[in-house]
């Protein structure tokens, strides 16, 4: 997949394009219902797949009080946008600049002349230009004057349970259930394993003083960090920029929190002890730390004996998870 940030920086010949638009935060299932019938429609009129996206939540430009924290960061964005099949995403930088961009000029300089769009598919809600004046009306009215067809994919709801109020899936629901921890259920809306992606740095290591060594995140990762507490998951180590493959996958039991046992961790900090390694050398490596179950709450034990045996028994309630 081709990631840009102008079409100018497109090929040449690259279109025509069918189009996708939105904040694709976390690419969950509402996003996938969009991605997957942009695939259908492009095979049908022989074009390329173009998602068009946006380096932050608009909100944290327009109103960065009401911004809230994403599901997943721009990289780990682009790469489930490539998983899913796509030519290409353009991922405009949402400045100012962009932000008082009216509509139909927005529309005017990346679809039609930017894009060459036949087909623009967007979610229910979609708004766009400055202020929200753009809708889907307006789109479709530029449509016909420009020469593409505007799709709305309804939105992807649990209406059909009966459970949950026929809510529909959503980056704000799957951010509730990382809140409370069930990373499991959020796996379900995701579609994928949830996952922060960082930088291993050094720690106190106090995890190797006690026989389970941590690789752990610098704080400024990427990626929703789920409830405090041990989780069963997978440590992949990414390759360096430019070699092709996702690397090796560890299994791994993974800590969230401010290590309440020893009252000395100022910030939330999560550390993954890769299970049966103690000859990875991870520092410096950008790595996705994977969450798959949650093992237990975040405790603070007294002294060092009865969290020695809590940390053994959380190591073989994760391989018994990730069986």
């Amino acid at each position: 997949m081709i990631v840009v940030h102008d079409p100018s920086e497109l090929p040449a010949g690259f279109a025509p394009t069918v189009v996708a638009i939105g904040k694709f935060d976390g690419v969950h299932a509402g996003h996938r219902a969009i991605i997957e019938k942009l695939l259908v429609d492009a095979a049908a009129c022989d074009a390329r797949t173009v998602a068009v996206t946006f380096d932050r939540n608009p909100l944290a430009t327009i109103a960065p009080e009401h911004c809230p924290e994403q599901v997943s960061g721009v990289g780990q964005k682009i790469d489930l946008l490539a998983e899913r099949g796509l030519d290409a995403t353009l991922v405009l930088e949402f400045d100012k600049r962009l932000a008082d961009v009216p509509a139909e000029e927005f529309v005017i300089r990346y679809l039609v002349e930017g894009l060459n769009a036949q087909r623009v598919l967007v979610g229910e809600d979609f708004r766009f230009g400055r202020g929200g004046t753009g809708d889907v009306a307006l789109l479709r009215r530029m449509g016909v004057e420009h020469g593409f067809a505007v799709e709305v994919v309804a939105d992807v709801s649990s209406a059909a349970t009966g459970c949950d109020g026929g809510r529909r899936v959503s980056s704000t629901w799957i951010r509730e259930l990382l809140t409370a921890g069930d990373v499991e259920r959020a796996a379900k809306l995701l579609g994928h394993v949830h996952a922060v992606r960082g930088v291993v740095v050094r720690g106190l290591q106090r995890g190797r003083e006690l026989g389970f060594p941590t690789a752990n995140l610098a704080p400024d990762l990427e990626g929703f960090v789920p409830a405090d507490g041990v989780y069963a998951g997978w440590v992949r180590a990414r390759r360096p920029e430019g070699q092709l493959g996702s690397g090796a996958r560890y299994p791994a039991a993974i800590s969230v929190g401010t290590n309440p046992t020893f009252d000395d961790v100022p910030e939330r900090v999560v550390e993954a002890h890769v299970l049966d390694r103690d000859d990875l050398d991870l520092y410096g490596r950008t790595v996705d730390v994977e969450f798959v179950s949650r093992i237990r709450g975040m405790v603070a034990f007294d002294g060092l004996e009865p969290l020695i045996a809590q940390m053994h028994d959380d190591v073989e309630q994760t391989r018994a998870a990730l069986r």
